[in-house]
């Protein structure tokens, strides 16, 4: 029985002994440690990839013959009556686009900082407008008819305006956060657009000059006079410009996916505003979807 018991004992205690000794397994505690449940992704390094989609353009051709208009009524009376007119409308037009981009991302834990340079290509992108309007302009400022006499000048303006966005490069920064193999960003930087941009104006100018008098009854007539045309305000004026630079700023957010390793798929949206080229000012709006590889 003594032996037995001493048998016993010396069991137990290399049991404990060996317990002990073992490994601290996360899974005998009943869970995992952080490193085992981490499912962030290593979006930090240099990437590059290409994208294709949409754009709707929205060119602002109300202000585009000013300039011309100007010229053309230079130094005379009409020039300020016809600085402000709105000749032509806003026109809207559809295109694909075509890209590249390449870019660093820097991480720190889950917050994603980047700088990223693009170029588009846009298929076709060209608007079209045209316009008409006519006045009659009573003593403007700065004329001065003769006394009882009412001057009537007649101005038809005609004019036409043109723009096509050609290509653009932008320099964006990101900033996006780690969702695992998501990662949603947004981003906003300076962009460079190329645009050919032509406009045309027609003007024609007429003035009459109406006498008021009164009769020998005391009332008061108004003597109706010749239109006659006004040559040095009737004219036309063309200004074209090609391959021109322009600046502007972007805008948007996106969502990249890692689909394996390196690779991935990005979506994205771009709001463009370029700066006004001869009075004509554009906007885009574009909707990509991309691939990328990030090394």
């Amino acid at each position: 029985m003594r032996r037995l018991l001493w048998a016993a004992g010396m069991l137990a205690a290399a049991s404990t002994a060996q317990a002990a000794d073992m490994p601290d397994l996360p899974i005998l505690r009943g869970g995992f440690t952080d490193g085992l449940s981490k499912t962030s992704h290593n979006w930090d390094g240099v990437y590059v990839g290409g994208n294709a989609g949409y754009t709707a353009d929205a060119t602002d051709f109300s202000q585009s013959v000013v300039g011309l208009t100007n010229y053309i009524f230079r130094d005379s009376v009409l020039q300020q009556p016809t600085a402000n007119w709105s000749l032509m409308n806003k026109t809207n037009t559809q295109s694909s686009n075509f890209g590249a981009f390449l870019g660093r991302n820097w991480q720190w834990y889950d917050a994603i900082l980047g700088l990223e340079g693009t170029y588009s290509y846009f298929n076709n992108l060209s608007t079209f407008t045209s316009g008409s309007n006519s006045l009659d302009i009573i003593n403007p400022p700065g004329d001065k008819p003769p006394a009882n006499v009412t001057d009537h000048w007649g101005v038809t303006l005609t004019g036409t305006a043109a723009a096509k966005v050609k290509d653009m490069i932008s320099l964006r920064g990101r900033m996006g956060w780690d969702g695992g193999d998501f990662m949603p960003y947004f981003f906003a930087g300076a962009a460079v657009g190329r645009m050919d941009v032509s406009r045309t104006v027609t003007s024609n100018v007429t003035l009459r000059q109406d006498t008021t008098t009164t009769d020998a009854f005391g009332n008061t007539v108004i003597v109706t006079g010749t239109t006659n045309p006004v040559p040095a305000q009737s004219q036309t004026q063309t200004q074209h410009r090609t391959n021109n630079f322009v600046v502007g700023w972007v805008a948007g957010l996106g969502l990249e996916y890692c689909l394996w390793e390196g690779l991935f798929a990005r979506v994205e949206y771009e709001y463009v505003k370029f700066s006004p080229v001869m009075n004509t000012s554009v906007t885009l709006n574009n909707a990509r979807v991309g691939l990328g590889y990030k090394f």
